[in-house]
């Protein structure tokens, strides 16, 4: 499998193993520098700390048991220094016994025996204090006798208890200090013959994988790289005479590679000068061709060019004809369209005109009404005024009243009169201009029919000119493709003239090229 690799994938290959055993060495390394890290944590900042709170406690404890012995010694007016001295001892010692009990109550980084001696001390400190408490209040009451008696039989020994059991605690602290100090010195003497030899192994390795992979290069790439180097330039600058030697039985490395490409080189510039050669004859030969042709080709493309040029000015002419004719028969439908608009008009005013004499009519009718209420409004004014005539001085005033009326009553009647003689010549006129006003539509109807043959007439012929048109206009497209297409043929001629000209100059030159290799 080392051997079908390639020479990256050996080299990274090597590289690779190198550093995952440095990596190893250094995960150890990790691993065992945190054991030490723990042991010396666990030193430090946890079996010191708790042996830091037990010196205190001894301390206090110590110097209680003094200032109660003193108690039965000071004097009357020294006591309550006394006191005050012991109260500060046992302040200081609830200072320590506060964190040393979160400490245990916590449960962490605390051994069983640990925990059973602080139970101890507190199991002592609860003996104890009762005593201290019952001495000063005997000593303050003057029993002097008593107290120092009990100062000797129960404090005294309940003190050597309790400093006995805080020591122990501190023995305790210390032998688990000199255990965690002799695991990491342990500790860190096994890292360092670990590290030993995992580094003359490493270096052992890494020696094997640079021996092992300086061979492995050498054998792909056949020889000295600075000789394969040499080979390729010459190979390169156009020498393929160069003899190669090869290690017996090689055939895969650079250098063998080199060699059949080398022998290969020399078979295909052999070729290529053969038939460049026999490319060159034939490319003059197509060119001589391709001119004839070209020539042949030209000749047929500006006979399409004068038949293409007479058959545009016939469908000028006939698309002239066509134009005209669409111009006609626009007129034509534009005529007969403004003939129809004006006979509808006519039509209206025919319509409009009825519908005025039918209005006279019917003014005719009211002002006759009119007429009709003005006289009898004259008759019943008159009547009035007879009665106002009658009546005396008291039908004076409405006598006056009834002159008017029967005055506007006559003038009413005359102007009904005036109107009705008015509209009557009115209707007279309107009836005359109907007559003439149907006249009129009836002509209008007759240009219309004629209007409309002669746009019919128009627009047949407008249709045979735009066929006409048409037909010409194709024949014209047909002949212009045909134009379009010898040009085309015109310039694919010149193409293969000039490809004929370029591949000869190209065979030319490829002569030249291959002439500067060397086969021997």
């Amino acid at each position: 499998m080392w051997k079908n690799l390639s020479v990256g994938a050996r080299i990274s290959g090597s590289f690779a193993v190198i550093l995952c055993s440095l990596a190893l060495l250094a995960g150890i390394g990790i691993v065992q520098v945190g054991k030490i890290n723990n042991a010396l944590t666990t030193i430090n900042d946890v079996n010191n700390v708790k042996q830091l709170y037990a010196v205190n406690f001894r301390g206090s404890v110590h110097d209680r048991s003094i200032a109660v012995r003193d108690v039965t010694l000071v004097s009357a007016a020294e006591l309550p220094s006394v006191v005050a001295h012991i109260a500060q001892l046992e302040s200081d010692y609830l200072a320590s016994a506060g964190p040393m009990n979160k400490i245990f109550d916590a449960g962490t980084n605390v051994t069983p025996e640990e925990r059973q001696q602080y139970q101890k001390i507190k199991d002592a400190e609860a003996k104890t204090m009762p005593l201290v408490h019952e001495i000063i209040t005997r000593q303050q009451s003057g029993d002097f006798a008593g107290v120092k008696q009990e100062v000797l039989d129960q404090a005294r020994p309940a003190f050597i208890e309790w400093l006995a059991t805080i020591n122990g605690f501190i023995d305790i602290e210390t032998h688990l200090n000199d255990h965690q100090a002799a695991m990491a010195r342990g500790v860190g003497k096994d890292f360092q013959y670990l590290m030993l030899i995992l580094a003359l192994v490493t270096i052992g390795f890494g020696v094997l994988i640079m021996l092992t992979t300086t061979r492995t290069i050498t054998r792909s790439l056949g020889g000295e790289p600075a000789q394969i180097k040499r080979i390729a330039d010459a190979i390169g600058g156009g020498d393929l005479s160069t003899a190669l030697q090869l290690r017996k039985g090689d055939s895969n490395s650079i250098l063998a590679s080199l060699s059949r490409m080398q022998s290969a080189l020399r078979k295909v510039v052999s070729d290529v000068r053969k038939h460049a050669e026999g490319v060159a004859n034939t490319s003059g030969e197509i060119a001589l061709g391709s001119a004839d042709l070209s020539r042949r080709t030209e000749s047929q493309a500006s006979a399409l060019q004068q038949t293409a040029a007479s058959m545009g000015q016939v469908a000028g002419t006939v698309k002239n004809n066509a134009d005209n004719a669409q111009q006609a028969s626009q007129l034509a439908t534009s005529t007969a369209s403004d003939v129809a608009n004006g006979s509808d008009m006519v039509q209206g005013i025919v319509h409009t005109m009825r519908d005025i004499t039918d209005e006279s009519k019917r003014i005719a009718d009211i002002t006759s009404v009119i007429e009709g209420i003005a006289f009898q409004t004259n008759i019943l004014a008159l009547n009035a005024a007879v009665e106002a005539a009658r009546a005396g001085e008291q039908g004076r005033g409405f006598a006056v009243v009834a002159t008017e009326v029967r005055s506007l009553a006559q003038r009413s009647s005359s102007a009904a009169k005036e109107i009705k003689e008015l509209i009557g010549h009115s209707v007279e006129r309107v009836n005359a201009g109907a007559v003439e006003i149907n006249n009129a539509a009836n002509a209008m109807t007759q240009i219309l029919r004629s209007v409309n043959q002669v746009n019919s007439i128009v627009n047949e012929i407008a249709h045979a000119s735009a066929e006409q048109a048409s037909g010409v206009q194709e024949a014209a497209q047909a002949i212009t493709h045909m134009d379009a297409t010898t040009q085309q043929n015109v310039r694919l001629v010149e193409l293969t003239s000039a490809a004929a000209l370029t591949l000869d100059g190209q065979s030319r030159e490829l002569r030249e090229a291959v002439g500067v290799f060397s086969l021997a």
